[in-house]
């Protein structure tokens, strides 16, 4: 039976002392610290953990709302050098009451739900128990060449609203991100804010465990206060310790039955018991490095290093079950958060300091009534936590607390972190699948139940798909520098490209290797739309800019242009009957491959969308790109008029089918180590343009190439891995970058980086399974891409 009495006693012990065997052993005096947060020195360059006091740049992306907390002494730098959204600010006490008149910028002004997306700002608004009508207002700030400086003498909450027409930001002709800075007066670590209702919460000292009782619905978030700190976790059935039986966390069960190393938020994200019942299932994790193969520190671990009597998670563990009559162990399976290990090429398992930041945190909802233990790891020995032995905080949500799965998700290793969001387009994909996964800072869908991947696969071939593609980036490049910029960056010509066309070109480093790919759209003779798969376009644009002392502006519009992929011989047919585009700009019949407009639904007043004739699948297809607000509507519109078309849902699992089969590059074409040329992207590289990054060395490599990303067609249906060597006899000539099973030649096909040697089409290769060498799946090299090499279907 649980003995509540004993119960009472364990926020008693803390850092100060643990219990192990009827004796109370202090812990050591530690005379000095350090942390690796901050730390840029000796040779050690933490670049993802910055300086807490070091100004945070944040940004509002065009028709956005962003949040700040500010503590007393904060200051809070306000860019608002906007060519034309205007950026709106309020105020809040903590107590909900507005507080406009404390930043001292003037007098507030209506504030227009038509002019951003307003679902997270009257979110909270709800949450703190205000209503909607009353905070109708702003303070709108005019643009300025020099920034805007808030130094706060109390605590608030501030809100910037980036106000912005949707045609305006469609259009690109007036918009851009706007960027603020957030500078903490203390170093003193901040928690996350809640994730809905609290019912409890406590901090566990470094060198502790706590148990607490965790009920069925409820869930339990741990959290990282200062970063790189293992904190081990276990789990008990509440109902079988009342019948003196330990039904625990299984880390072998848990790892069969999700097929990977830990559980993380999606389809697999449970851990189960030895029984392969389900405990806990994980909502939120935002970093994404844990361990579930080692024991927790035991005493016997530092003792046989030299430190007899050092405390250890083991030892705590058991003292704070022991209330709950659980029997001592001097070795505790655990679920260790936050330790950093991975095996090696011969399975041995190593470990180095954490991923987590401050303030990382996992959250996990139970689905039984449980008796949890956490722990803040005492180890100072070891690179576990950094050498630096932190304090861990525990909050439990109540049952009615409606968290949403989400994963961690950074633009560079310094940003603020984001958590993965529902695409604007969420509602109408999460009835029909559960088979989600990030793409950057979005949730996209990977297969739809009722057709399944290769049911996708075929209406993308023979119909049409449309398929959430918002996880693309968009970056806007602005001014009469604009096309001199784009010249210097990209691999094409910028110079011949005509307004309302657009051309696939690549961003290269000076070696050749490939920064990114994407589409450059010009929408007038001095605006241009870059969409591109990451952040690091935008970083390396604004870096040449600044390089060269170019006139432009570059805007980032993150997440505030959502765009769906209309894909397969049908698109055009779907489009004619929804499609209306004024006079001045091409209208669908004259849409030649890689066109651009802009357009909107049914009529003049309908929802404008940048539509292109462009896609990832080789097939006729077209993208929409579209404000948040106007998404369904578009999405619905589609959906309707495809319906006698045979238009359905597709997920990015049938995507990597037909792109292998279509021979597009992904980043695993070209990764780093590989140039344009060996990467399969030399038709998108002009050695004979104005001189561009990367353009000598792709020169000099063109005329003594070493490598070629060919095809191969494999004699079976095994699909070998990302990485899997490629032999000619017994010595290595290549790698697999991609590979999956075509249905069309119902036989495995990849794509492969190839000595020249051994690339002739006709070939036959073998590539190395079983560590490359027990077992060899045979293939012929073909040419690329597999299907339709002409690409006349998407020229159709």
């Amino acid at each position: 039976m649980i003995d509540r009495q004993k119960q009472k006693l364990l926020p008693f012990f803390g850092l100060l002392c643990f219990f192990s065997g009827g004796k109370i052993i202090s812990e050591f005096q530690t005379m000095r610290e350090f942390s690796n947060v901050g730390h840029m020195g000796g040779g050690r360059l933490f670049a993802g953990f910055p300086d807490p006091l070091a100004p945070t740049r944040m940004s509002v992306p065009p028709r956005s709302a962003k949040h700040i907390r500010l503590c007393v002494g904060d200051l809070l730098r306000i860019d608002n050098r906007l060519t034309g959204g205007i950026l709106a600010i309020q105020a809040f006490a903590p107590d909900g009451t507005r507080q406009d008149t404390r930043l001292g910028l003037g007098q507030s002004a209506s504030l227009s739900e038509q002019s951003y997306e307003t679902g997270a700002h009257h979110a909270w608004i709800a949450g703190n128990g205000g209503k909607i009508e009353e905070h109708a207002t702003a303070i709108f700030l005019s643009p300025a060449d020099e920034p805007f400086v808030i130094n706060t003498k109390e605590e608030l909450d501030i809100w910037l609203v980036h106000t912005l027409e949707a045609d305006e930001l469609v259009s690109g002709e007036t918009g851009g991100t706007a960027y603020f800075w957030h500078q903490r007066a203390t170093p003193s670590p901040i928690l996350p804010e809640p994730l809905g209702r609290v019912r409890e919460e406590f901090t566990v000292s470094r060198g502790s465990a706590r148990a607490y009782e965790l009920y069925k619905g409820e869930s339990v978030q741990i959290i990282d206060i200062d970063g790189q700190q293992c904190s081990d976790f276990q789990a008990l059935r509440l109902s079988g310790l009342e019948q003196a039986r330990e039904i625990a966390i299984d880390s072998t069960a848990t790892r069969s039955m999700v097929r990977r190393a830990y559980p993380a938020p999606g389809l697999f994200d449970k851990f189960f018991d030895p029984e392969m019942k389900p405990l806990l299932k994980v909502l939120q994790d935002t970093c994404g490095r844990h361990d579930t193969f080692g024991l927790a520190c035991t005493a016997r671990s530092y003792e046989e290093r030299g430190f007899p009597g050092h405390l250890n998670c083991s030892d705590n563990i058991s003292f704070a079950l022991d209330p709950y009559g659980v029997k001592a162990r001097s070795a505790w399976p655990a679920i260790n958060f936050f330790w950093n290990t991975w095996l090696d090429a011969n399975h041995h398992i190593l470990t180095e300091e954490a991923h987590s930041r401050p303030g990382d945190y996992l959250v996990m909802e139970a689905l039984d009534n449980l008796v949890c233990v956490t722990t803040a790891c005492p180890d100072d020995i070891d690179p576990i936590n950094g050498w630096n032995p932190t304090d861990i905080h525990v909050r439990i949500y109540t049952e009615e607390a409606s968290i949403p799965k989400s994963v961690a998700y950074r633009v560079s290793e310094d940003a603020p972190m984001q958590t993965t969001n529902p695409s604007a387009f969420h509602s109408r994909l999460a009835p029909l699948t559960e088979h989600f996964v990030p793409s950057r800072d979005i949730w996209t869908a990977a297969s739809f139940p009722s057709s399944g991947s290769i049911g996708e696969y075929w209406a993308c071939r023979k119909n049409a798909t449309l398929q959430d593609m918002s996880g693309l980036r968009k970056i806007d490049i602005i001014g009469p520098d604009a096309e001199r910029l784009l010249q210097l960056a990209l691999s094409r010509d910028i110079a011949k490209l005509a307004v309302w066309r657009g051309t696939y070109a690549l961003i290269c480093t000076h070696a050749g290797e490939v920064i990114d790919d994407g589409t450059l759209f010009r929408l007038a003779p001095t605006l241009f739309r870059w969409c591109c798969g990451n952040e690091q376009s935008g970083r390396w644009l604004t870096k040449l800019a600044d390089q060269h002392k170019l006139q432009v502006r570059i805007h980032d519009l993150e997440s505030s242009l959502p765009n769906l992929a209309l894909q397969g011989p049908k698109s055009r047919d779907i489009l004619e009957e929804l499609i209306f585009t004024q006079p001045n700009v091409p209208a669908l019949s004259q849409l030649k491959w890689f066109g651009v407009t802009i357009a909107r639904l049914h009529d003049r007043e309908g929802a404008p969308f940048m539509l292109a004739r462009t896609g990832y699948t080789g097939e006729l297809g077209y993208e929409l790109f579209c404000a948040e607000s106007d998404a369904l509507a578009i999405w619905d519109a589609l959906m309707l008029a495809g319906e006698k078309y045979g238009l359905i849902p597709m997920g990015s699992d049938a995507l990597e089918m037909i792109r292998i089969e279509a021979g597009f590059a992904s980043r695993a074409e070209f990764s780093a180590g590989a140039d344009a040329f060996e990467a399969g992207l030399g038709f998108a590289v002009d050695t004979t343009k104005t001189e561009f990054v990367g353009q000598k060395a792709l020169s000099r490599n063109a005329a003594s190439q070493r490598k070629l990303l060919k095809g191969l067609v494999f004699q079976c249906d095994d699909v070998p891995q990302h990485g899997a060597p490629v032999f000619a006899g017994e010595h290595q000539i290549g790698i697999i970058t991609s590979a999956t099973r075509s249905p069309m030649f119902e036989s495995a096909i990849a794509m492969a980086r190839l000595a020249i040697e051994h690339a002739d089409t006709g070939t036959m290769l073998e590539v190395g399974q079983l560590d490359g060498r027990m077992k060899r799946l045979v293939a012929q090299v073909v040419e690329l891409p597999f299907y339709d090499q002409k690409r006349e279907r998407a020229r159709a």
